[in-house]
C-alpha cells in the first residue's frame, strides 16, 4: 500500500511542478522557432539549452548517466532518443524533439513532432504530417481519458483506440512507454500507450504522469543504433513522438507542459482543464 501511496503528490508538490513544466514548454518553443532545412540537430539542442540557462534550471536529460545533451532529436526512421549532432535537416524531414527541465528539484518532460515543408515531395510530406497528426491526437485522447479515468490503464486504451480509428495501421512502440514524473524525470508508474490486462494504479488527486505515445508508420519493431541511444524502426518507416506532463488535482487536470494547461487540445473532448490552486 505504501508504494501506491508514494505515487501521489501533495497540493504543494503539484504547485512546485508548474514552473519546470512551463520551462520545458519554452524549450520546445525555442526549437520550433528555428527548425528548418539546413539547421543542424545540435543547433536545436543549443536553442533549448539557452532557455534552460535563462531560467536558472537544469536539463534533466543531462542528469541521465551518459547523456550529455539538452534534448533528443529523432529524424525520419528514428523514433526516440536521437542524439543531436552535425546532421542538417532536409526538406520533408519529420523530426521529433523531446525536452525536459529540472527546476528547484521538480521535473517537466514534453515532446513534439515537426514535419518540414517540401514542395517537391507533397505526398511524402502529407503522409508524415498525417502520422504526426494522429500521434498528437492520440496523446490528447489519452489526456482526456485521464480526466475521467478510474485507473491509469484507461489511458492506453484511449491512445490505442484513437490510433486504430485512423485506419492507417500504424504501429505503437511496446518497448518504450510513458511514466510518472516528479522529483525524478522517470518515476513509477509506467503509462502504456496500448491496452493491457492490468488496469494499473488508481487515478486520484496528486497523480502526475508523462503521457507519450510513440507511433510508427509500419511495424512497431525497433532497434538501438550503434550510438547506444537512438531507437529506429527495423523496417525504416517513419516515427512520431508527442508528450505532455499532466497533473491530476482536486479540481480536475492540468497539462503542466502546455502554456494553456491543455485547453486547446482538450476542447474537442469537451474537457476544460483547471489550474492547480
Amino acid at each position: 500500500m505504501g508504494l501506491r501511496r508514494g505515487i501521489y503528490k501533495t497540493p504543494a508538490q503539484l504547485r512546485g511542478m508548474v514552473e519546470p513544466g512551463l520551462i520545458t514548454a519554452r524549450m520546445l518553443d525555442a526549437v520550433r522557432e528555428i527548425v528548418a532545412p539546413g539547421v543542424t540537430t545540435l543547433e536545436l539542442d543549443a536553442a533549448a539549452f539557452r532557455v534552460v540557462k535563462e531560467h536558472g534550471a537544469e536539463s534533466n536529460f543531462q542528469l541521465v548517466r551518459g547523456y550529455r545533451h539538452t534534448v533528443c532529436t529523432s529524424v525520419n526512421e528514428q523514433v526516440v532518443h536521437g542524439i543531436p549532432g552535425d546532421r542538417a535537416l532536409q526538406p520533408g524531414d519529420i523530426v521529433s524533439i523531446d525536452a525536459g527541465a529540472q527546476f528547484k528539484g521538480w521535473n517537466g518532460d514534453s515532446a513534439m513532432t515537426i514535419v518540414l515543408p517540401d514542395p517537391a515531395q507533397p505526398e511524402l510530406v502529407a503522409a508524415r504530417e498525417e502520422l504526426s497528426r494522429v500521434t498528437e491526437g492520440s496523446l490528447w485522447a489519452g489526456i482526456a481519458a485521464l480526466a475521467h479515468a478510474k485507473h491509469i490503464g484507461e489511458i492506453g486504451d484511449a491512445v490505442q483506440g484513437h490510433i486504430e480509428a485512423s485506419g492507417h495501421g500504424y504501429g505503437i512502440l511496446r518497448d518504450y512507454v510513458g511514466h510518472g514524473i516528479g522529483r525524478k524525470m522517470h518515476e513509477a508508474p509506467s503509462v502504456f500507450n496500448y491496452r493491457t490486462a492490468d488496469l494499473g494504479p488508481a487515478v486520484r488527486p496528486g497523480l502526475v504522469l508523462a503521457i507519450e505515445p510513440m507511433v510508427v508508420g509500419g511495424s512497431q519493431e525497433t532497434f538501438v543504433e550503434d550510438d547506444d541511444w537512438t531507437v529506429s524502426t527495423v523496417d525504416g518507416t517513419d516515427g512520431s513522438h508527442w508528450e505532455h506532463s499532466v497533473a491530476v488535482h482536486d479540481g480536475g487536470v492540468w497539462v503542466l507542459t502546455a502554456h494553456d494547461g491543455g485547453a486547446a487540445g482538450l476542447a474537442p473532448f469537451g474537457i476544460t482543464p483547471t489550474p492547480i490552486p
